[in-house]
């Protein structure tokens, strides 16, 4: 008995020890790009060039965020940015959540077919020019609609809240169906706080989304900068800098100013700016990312 503890306790100890440098080893893997970009952001643009910055910054410099933080339409941007992530999110969650419920639930006659429907939307596409018009005939084009409206509805996050809905126990809406419970009031008191991981889950997925997006700006609201966005802005901003730089002797020429700055560090520091809100996000949904809630809530 005492060499089986003595194995199992040695053994115990070696896993332990791997599972420890795994974790640190795969810890610094997702973190070194991270912190190697945040090093190039606060680096001089033509040293930066050279190569060789891992870390920390060679040349420490701030020109390059100066340089984004000094775009004109930045607050517009970061405005309309703010606005489309926070309505686009909370709209796009209550529509597929309802959505969802409702072909989740086993009386509804026509879950399959719609749930059919839904899969091949995912796989078929319009095409670019047939949305454009679609967008331009319901009048979404040149407004900040545009943005919100037709990312209310995903399939994807449809089908993974429906998904996750009926993996909860029946006896939960059936009990509530016997105290009088209308279906809304069964979905706003039983199902939602049941399906609060899978709803952090879709939130930081429209989240990010929302956040990331400049395709649409450039090609909806390229006219109006007053539904700018913040990434479009940078895009911008990365495209001018990458026809201006020419080469290092040109940059040079034009002074230190102008060399101060490359693409390079221009696309780093524009990074750092705009992952900081979704990285600052994280944190406060994380903790829902745990399965199980319902859990010896009810005994089948």
């Amino acid at each position: 008995m005492k060499k089986k503890k003595i194995k199992s306790s040695l053994g115990s100890k070696i896993f332990t020890i791997l599972n420890s440098l795994f974790m640190i080893a795969f810890v610094i893997i997702t973190l070194y790009p991270v912190l190697n970009t945040v090093a190039i952001s606060f680096n001089d643009g033509i040293d930066a060039v050279r190569g060789g910055i891992y870390l920390w910054p060679r040349k420490f410099a701030i020109k390059n965020y100066q340089t984004v933080l000094a775009m004109e339409n930045l607050i517009i941007g970061a405005r309309i940015t703010v606005a489309r992530t926070v309505i686009g999110t909370v709209s796009s969650l209550i529509v597929n959540a309802l959505l969802a419920y409702v072909v989740s639930r086993k009386r509804f006659l026509f879950k399959s077919q719609l749930s059919l429907f839904w899969v091949i939307t995912m796989y078929v596409n319009g095409g670019l020019i047939p949305v454009f018009l679609l967008y331009r005939n319901l009048h979404l084009t040149g407004t900040f609609w545009v943005y919100v409206v037709p990312g209310m509805v995903s399939a994807w996050n449809m089908l993974v809240l429906r998904t996750y809905m009926l993996g909860l126990p029946d006896s939960l809406e059936e009990s509530a169906q016997l105290d009088g419970a209308g279906y809304m009031t069964i979905f706003v008191k039983i199902i939602s706080p049941l399906c609060k991981p899978v709803y952090a889950t879709i939130v930081l997925f429209v989240a990010v989304g929302q956040w990331n997006s400049w395709f649409d700006a450039m090609l909806y609201n390229r006219m109006k900068t007053e539904y700018t966005t913040l990434q479009y802005e940078l895009m911008k901003l990365l495209s001018s800098v990458m026809q201006q730089s020419g080469s290092a002797a040109s940059a040079s020429e034009r002074g230190s100013a102008a060399a101060a700055i490359t693409p390079l560090t221009i696309r780093a520091a524009a990074t750092v700016v705009t992952m900081l809100p979704i990285i600052c996000l994280y944190p406060f949904l994380q903790r829902y990312f745990v399965t199980g809630l319902t859990i010896g809530g009810v005994k089948e």
